[in-house]
């Protein structure tokens, strides 16, 4: 079969090199292992009533977050057919690439699968214990759009911000600050969970074994996601996917020593769930610069990372915004970091140096464009998305279904005793 099939496609029709192909795909394939990363954290994060259900949005992230691209994502974000414009590509949609170009195409598409859905998967956990399943269900089929038009800003030939000289390797503003600005904004929508802010102290974690696991399987898919952006491995590519390497381990490094002195500080304990968000942050901070800047810019920029989302999860906590998972902190603060940070620490021969380097402040100030064209798009998208569909289905479930659990009301899996829903 495989034989048979070769011959249909001209090696010169491939539109890539094999090995880079081969490195393409494979890093896609640990990017995809990020869903288990998410759904094991969050299902950590919630009470035992609440697991099955994130674990069930975290797959239908890929379900209709997948089919979603496959329709007009993917066409959005690089179509090049008349009609293309800076804001959005036309071309491509219902993909299939015939015998042109094949190898690239498709594994671009799946390399971009990968980051529409995790952009999603963040919003998730800001949502969790209080979202109504079924509109959860057609947000993530929606929010798509809010992804691939802010990417096809950043990566298509066709982008804005990428004519200017905008700078994210591998997504800390097109995947990370989008999906915390979207996090942010739902939680606002939806509210803080019942009882969350009645005097009581914060929830504590609901199942601490999936929350570690989950954050280590999340530690493996980031070397994937930012090695992977290098897209291949002939010519010098392999060179900027060993740096993004070593700088992405750095960045998550100094991101928990950070989490450890602050969780000590504030704490006075070791406590997970800070040492956790200070790695998570620190691979956000450094995700879009990890090609470009030295080993020790990447601790500093982790460290400065994991602080901020530190400090963030506290002001959101005192402003009763309820993000069970600390996604706007992690991904939407320290994915703002990130990108100003390439203004800051890069040095490339080709793509300008940041101003530590000697270079100008034209590109932080493209930088902080970026910034705010993607939290203003993500906002507003968002807004309107939940907005349009709380018109045709509540968007937060009921007291009672909430009080009783995802898991029993949504889905009809009971873990305790009726009474024990009291």
């Amino acid at each position: 079969m495989v034989e048979e099939n070769s011959t249909l496609i001209d090696a010169d029709e491939q539109g890539i090199a094999s090995d880079d192909a081969t490195w393409i795909l494979t890093a896609s394939f640990i990017i995809f292992t990020m869903q288990t990363g998410f759904g094991l954290l969050e299902s950590g994060c919630v009470t035992r009533k609440n697991e099955v259900n994130i674990l069930i949005k975290n797959l239908v992230d890929v379900v209709f977050g997948g089919i979603a691209y496959w329709i007009f994502g993917y066409a959005l974000q690089y179509g090049s057919e008349p009609g293309t414009n800076p804001i959005f590509g036309v071309g491509g949609f219902l993909l299939d690439a015939g015998n042109t170009n094949v190898g690239s195409t498709y594994a671009t598409f799946i390399f971009q699968l990968s980051f529409a859905t995790t952009a999603t998967t963040i919003v998730s956990g800001a949502m969790a214990e209080r979202a109504d399943f079924t509109a959860y269900c057609i947000f993530s089929l929606v929010n798509t759009l809010t992804y691939c038009i802010a990417a096809g800003w950043v990566w298509g030939n066709h982008g804005f911000l990428a004519k200017m000289g905008y700078i994210d390797f591998a997504g800390s503003s097109a995947v990370h600050l989008l999906g915390g600005v979207c996090a942010a904004v739902s939680a606002l929508m939806l509210g803080p969970r019942l009882r969350r802010y009645d005097g009581q102290s914060p929830p504590s974690l609901g199942n601490p074994i999936n929350f570690v696991v989950g954050s280590l399987v999340l530690w493996w898919g980031w070397l994937g996601f930012n090695c992977g952006s290098t897209f291949g491995i002939s010519g010098q590519k392999w060179l900027y996917a060993g740096r993004a390497a070593i700088t992405t381990v750095n960045g998550s490094l100094s991101g928990g020593l950070v989490g450890v002195v602050w969780s000590l500080w504030f704490q006075g304990m070791f406590e997970a769930s800070v040492i956790i968000n200070g790695i998570l942050a620190g691979l956000v901070g450094i995700t879009a610069s990890c090609a470009y800047v030295q080993p020790w810019e990447a601790l500093l920029i982790g460290a400065i990372g994991a602080l901020l989302a530190s400090s963030s999860v506290r002001l959101l906590d005192y402003l009763k915004v309820d993000d069970p998972v600390g996604a706007i902190a992690v991904h939407g603060a320290a994915g703002m970091w990130g990108t100003l940070a390439v203004g800051v620490f890069i040095e490339t021969p080709d793509k300008g140096k940041g101003l530590i380097h000697g270079g100008t402040f034209y590109l932080l100030g493209v930088q902080c464009l970026g910034i705010v064209s993607i939290t203003l798009w993500s906002a507003v998208t968002t807004f309107l998305m939940l907005f349009l569909i709380g018109k045709v289905r509540p968007i937060r479930m009921s007291p009672w279904r909430e009080i009783l659990g995802a898991d029993l009301a949504e889905h009809g899996i009971r873990h305790f005793k009726c009474y024990d829903y009291n």
